[in-house]
């Protein structure tokens, strides 16, 4: 896919999603859902290529692998690892796609197109609704009169491998650094799976961790901390010494966070750690462009603990 306007753009709280849709066998009639991807993770939408069957496969709706520019790249059939029937209505599309620094693709039935839209227009999923849909929902948006999910594309890469952890060494040894001065850390992301995997990480450094689900309650949750600091008198680093985000949220992004809390006279002065599965070279113009001090991909976790505790040595000095 070209680039397009938005990929250089920083704090407006949109984003661009690739629409696309799954056509379902049921019992009772053929279904259409309508999913979508963040155009930052798409790398280009092909037809369906020569495949090559991949030995020992772990899971079935890993279909095979096929060569695109000398690049070797696994196919999921997506309806397959969401557990329904595809309906062969059309020639498939794949979507090629590029996150946490590494290249998968994803059999659908279709595309539609591309759609700009404010975070503050995806929902957050409700707890029954996630439920339903073990957590692989990250949001939901209402477009042209329908319903588009938008899928966590992290916990279905994750949950295909799930023997790719981080490794910890580096995190493990700031625990011994900081295992006295009681961090506190805010972290906010939408992925339950990612919140849950990071919060850990920084528990296991030494950091006390409050969690929030998107940039809009980390906001609220810094703004009532801020005031009862000053109800109590006591510096705001007694509440919290660092903020860690993601980019992708429903209601407000990582990006505009970063830019709310850079705004605030009193909020300034909070280390920000960027921490996304979006990070890369292209797009880390946009984390500095909003304040950000330092941007981790999720590929990376393990550097999470170790830039945390030097940023907050450099704010010390």
């Amino acid at each position: 896919m070209s680039e397009t306007k938005i990929l250089l753009e920083s704090g407006t709280n949109e984003l661009e999603i690739v629409e696309f849709y799954l056509d379902e066998s049921r019992d009772r009639g053929d279904y259409r859902g309508y999913y979508g991807i963040n155009v930052a993770k798409v790398l280009e939408i092909i037809q369906m290529p020569e495949l090559t069957e991949m030995p020992e496969v772990a899971h079935p709706s890993v279909l095979g692998a096929f060569n695109l520019r000398n690049e070797i790249i696994p196919l999921i059939d997506l309806a397959a690892w969401l557990h329904k029937t595809r309906a062969e209505k059309e020639p498939p599309k794949v979507i090629v796609t590029e996150f946490n620094r590494t290249k998968s693709a994803f059999l659908v039935s279709g595309v539609t197109r591309i759609h700009r839209i404010g975070w503050q227009e995806v929902e957050a999923p409700t707890n029954y609704v996630s439920s339903l849909t073990v957590n692989s929902i990250t949001g939901v948006v209402k477009i042209s009169g329908r319903i588009t999910f938008i899928l966590d594309m992290e916990k279905i890469c994750k949950d295909l491998n799930p023997g790719s952890e981080p490794d910890l060494e580096a995190s493990n040894k700031v625990r011994e650094a900081i295992v006295h001065k009681k961090y506190r850390v805010l972290l906010a992301d939408d992925s339950t799976m990612a919140r849950n995997m990071i919060a850990g990480i920084l528990n296991s450094a030494g950091f006390k961790v409050h969690t929030e689900e998107n940039g809009e309650k980390a906001l609220q949750y810094l703004l009532k901390t801020k005031a009862l600091a000053a109800a109590e008198g006591r510096p705001l680093d007694q509440y919290v010494n660092l903020v860690i985000s993601d980019v992708e949220m429903p209601s407000m992004d990582g990006h505009t966070l970063t830019r709310r809390i850079k705004d605030d006279a009193d909020l300034r002065h909070l280390p920000v750690i960027l921490c996304s599965s979006i990070i890369t070279g292209t797009l880390h113009h946009k984390g500095i462009a909003v304040g950000a001090d330092a941007q981790v991909s999720k590929a990376e976790l393990g550097e999470l603990a170790p830039k945390a505790m030097k940023l907050l040595e450099e704010q010390a000095e």
